[in-house]
């Protein structure tokens, strides 16, 4: 067990940080790609939507990482967990690529997200394809673990630069070169995904042949029951896999909400072009979960990470913060993003409101990390439920007053994570933890 001062829980923290940051940067890097095509921003709304159905069925095995910070921390609980991983991996990616297909395609893109024709094939096709990406990210899974479990953030973060460098350089290049437009976006995302894989199992090597209890080579037919602990980490992971799969539907049920208020092409766009500056400090917060998990406290009542969670969250909140001015946020939707001038205020505004996201997302993933440290995964999936429930309840309440799209979709992201919160903590109470 890591003992807990701020200096050590920096150290791991920041690369972690930086970590989950510059992955969700490469989003909006990528989106002057997009925009920049023959359809202008209502190219990124079905592009950003095609995604999102990839990252909703990606995030079925959203708890794997969780699960290999738990139990892969042995030779054969690593080798166990790799397993796992291939088999979610490859059910998965099928699922994904039925859902890019004629009929489900339609129902998903025509009907339920109500994009016109071309729209609708836009975000066909980049699901279709997003299906390489996306097994990157779950190959990715291995070697992320061996890194946590070690400590060596900072080289699991090294890998990510690595992927933004060359995103960002397909995403200065590819403009200037006539390659625009959602195809094109959706392989410089992919080719920067392909570069961290690559460099995380390089990072990851030396770590995965220290783990302990490895055999020799003449001594493998003693490991234990492979298959039992297989099937173990999966009914740990399973609950997490269907709160992950829930969390991932919010944004899918924002956009339908968002799709059906007064002017949504422009309610879309504002969404999407405000949380592609919310997300990556979003995420970065999210990442105290990892640290909650190698941090645990070490005494009855012990809150110095909540403190230190809401300190960082506030820290981080200075991003969007910076992009609700006039100064950078007037460049970055209008020159960058290439957003119409009419709806640049509203824009703004909205990404000055998500500057106190962050809190709330450190919070509720420092106490997610608790769950996972008592094995209650349960507890997790009922926070996600919360999530899910939440974001219905407060749309449809704000769609029938009549709110803008934008408004609602602030709304419903601030309260949704402050319900997964409070319902965790009830939970692990009930639970006598």
């Amino acid at each position: 067990m890591s003992k807990f001062n701020v200096g050590s829980v920096t150290r791991f923290y920041v690369p972690l940080l930086l970590q989950g940051f510059s992955q969700s940067l490469a989003y909006p890097l990528v989106a002057g790609i997009v925009t920049h095509g023959a359809m202008g921003v209502d190219a990124l709304t079905a592009f950003s939507q095609g995604q999102m159905v990839m990252f909703m069925i990606g995030a079925i095995g959203g708890g794997l990482i969780t699960t290999g910070l738990v139990f892969a921390k042995t030779w054969v609980g690593y080798v166990a967990f790799k397993r796992l991983n291939a088999l979610m991996m490859s059910v998965l990616l099928a699922i994904q690529c039925i859902a890019a297909m004629p009929p489900f395609s339609d129902w998903i893109f025509s009907g339920l997200f109500n994009l016109p024709p071309e729209l609708s094939r836009i975000a066909s096709r980049t699901l279709l394809f997003g299906t390489v990406m996306n097994g990157f990210f779950f190959l990715r899974n291995v070697p992320m673990v061996v890194l946590f479990d070690s400590l060596e953030s900072a080289k699991a973060n090294y890998a990510t630069l690595i992927r933004l460098v060359a995103t960002f350089a397909l995403a200065v290049s590819f403009p200037q070169m006539g390659l625009v437009g959602p195809r094109w976006g959706l392989v410089a995302l992919t080719f920067g995904v392909g570069v961290e894989l690559v460099a995380t199992w390089l990072f990851a090597r030396p770590y995965v042949a220290r783990l302990p209890n490895r055999p020799q080579i003449e001594d493998a037919r003693s490991l234990p029951d492979i298959p039992r602990l297989t099937l173990e980490q999966f009914r740990f992971t399973l609950p997490l896999s269907l709160g992950g799969f829930l969390l991932m539907l919010s944004p899918v049920a924002i956009a339908a909400f968002v799709g059906r208020t007064v002017d949504p092409k422009d309610m879309l766009a504002i969404h999407y072009v405000t949380i592609g500056v919310a997300n990556p400090v979003a995420f970065a917060a999210l990442r105290m979960q990892t640290v909650a998990i190698k941090f645990p406290p070490e005494y009855a009542g012990d809150r110095r990470l909540l403190a230190y969670a809401v300190v960082a969250g506030l820290i981080l909140g200075v991003v969007p913060l910076a992009f609700s001015t006039p100064l950078i946020g007037g460049w970055y939707f209008g020159m960058y993003q290439n957003v119409p001038p009419r709806i640049i205020p509203t824009a703004c505004m909205a990404v000055g409101i998500y500057s106190l996201l962050p809190v709330v997302q450190a919070v509720r993933a420092r106490v997610e990390g608790l769950a996972a440290l008592a094995k209650r995964p349960k507890a997790i999936m009922a926070g996600q439920i919360a999530y899910t429930a939440s974001l219905f309840a407060v749309c449809s309440s704000l769609l029938y007053l009549g709110a803008p799209g934008w408004a609602m979709a602030v709304t419903a992201i601030f309260i949704a994570p402050i319900c997964v919160t409070v319902t965790i903590y009830a939970v692990l109470a009930i639970a006598g933890e």
